[in-house]
């Protein structure tokens, strides 16, 4: 939910101002890097992603051998503890009861007390999600978010989904990854699509995995931009009709982005990963999951964000 926010709150800083003009360029380069965020996307993976994501690979103690990790561990553990998240636990619960297998977990079972305050939790999270797509989708159709004009509202609705779902499934495939990189070759089962994907990913010296890290990184954020875009409630309090007839302080907390990012913290992130970790193999089988690890590792290989090697080595 954390990295999701900042990429909403980063949308809201950095977006431009219509017919904004940079450094007098022509106006067909400003549309491409400008208009269309491409610019801040890439600004955004170089310097506040891959840079780090670089260096922890490597360094892993290290980097997590300061006092700012343990206060944002606090902080993830403490948004987790309030239960807005749970229906993806409600989710990963479903394809579990759907496999027709028992819940896989190294807790101990639950107390009375502990059920009933897991379980009301994922009474409210299904609550507050709801609410969420019901305001979201409200705008979405009445043309009130930050979405750019040309595109119809409907069209706006069905990328909106689909668009959390290029972001689920990448999500996704980083975890079924890693987990299969654990097991050994003839561990990894023998659907054809699944021993396709395993071959291309660790192909040759294993650089295949680090490729997918870095395209992967680039779609996911260029996805959450949009996707903020989409969700982010553009309604001039005083002005325009508030959704649903809400007093104007929740009118302006709604324009805050909140509500988008916990529906693509939920739909679009963590349910997937939650569902790939308990069956990676299963998620490798999907060929999407192969379809999008070459556009990954395609677009790796255009080194548009090879420049993260380079500060990796200066923030090192």
């Amino acid at each position: 939910f954390m990295v999701i926010f900042i990429n909403f709150t980063i949308n809201l800083c950095g977006a431009p101002l219509a017919d904004a003009e940079v450094l007098g360029l022509p106006s067909i380069i400003q549309s491409i890097f400008l208009g269309s965020g491409i610019a801040m996307i890439l600004t955004v993976v170089t310097i506040g992603q891959l840079t780090a994501q670089v260096n922890a690979s490597h360094c892993m103690l290290d980097y997590v051998n300061t006092h700012f990790m343990t206060f944002t561990l606090y902080v993830a553990l403490a948004i987790e503890k309030t239960g807005v998240m749970h229906t993806s636990y409600l989710i990963q619960y479903f394809f579990y009861w759907l496999a027709g297998k028992p819940v896989v977990t190294n807790e101990p079972p639950r107390t009375a007390p502990q059920a009933i305050f897991f379980w009301g939790r994922c009474v409210f999270s299904v609550g507050v999600l709801v609410f969420a797509l019901a305001v979201t989708l409200k705008a979405l159709f009445d043309g009130n978010t930050t979405m750019w004009s040309f595109i119809p509202n409907t069209v706006a609705v069905i990328l909106f989904f689909l668009l959390m779902s290029v972001v689920g499934l990448l999500e996704g495939m980083q975890i079924a990854f890693f987990a299969v990189a654990k097991l050994r070759k003839e561990e990894r089962g023998e659907h054809p699509m699944a021993m396709r994907t395993c071959e291309l990913l660790f192909r040759g010296e294993g650089k295949n995995l680090p490729g997918f890290m870095v395209g992967r990184q680039m779609t996911v954020t260029l996805c959450f931009f949009v996707i903020a875009r989409v969700t982010t409630l553009d309604i001039e309090v005083g002005v325009d009709e508030n959704v649903f007839g809400v007093s104007d302080p929740i009118q302006e907390f709604f324009n805050m982005g909140f509500l988008g990012a916990i529906i693509t913290t939920i739909l679009g992130s963590i349910a997937w990963q939650l569902v790939a970790s308990a069956f990676p193999l299963e998620f490798l089988a999907n060929p999407f999951v192969y379809v999008f690890l070459n556009l990954a590792l395609a677009l790796e290989a255009t080194g548009i964000v090879s420049g993260a090697w380079f500060l990796g080595i200066i923030h090192k």
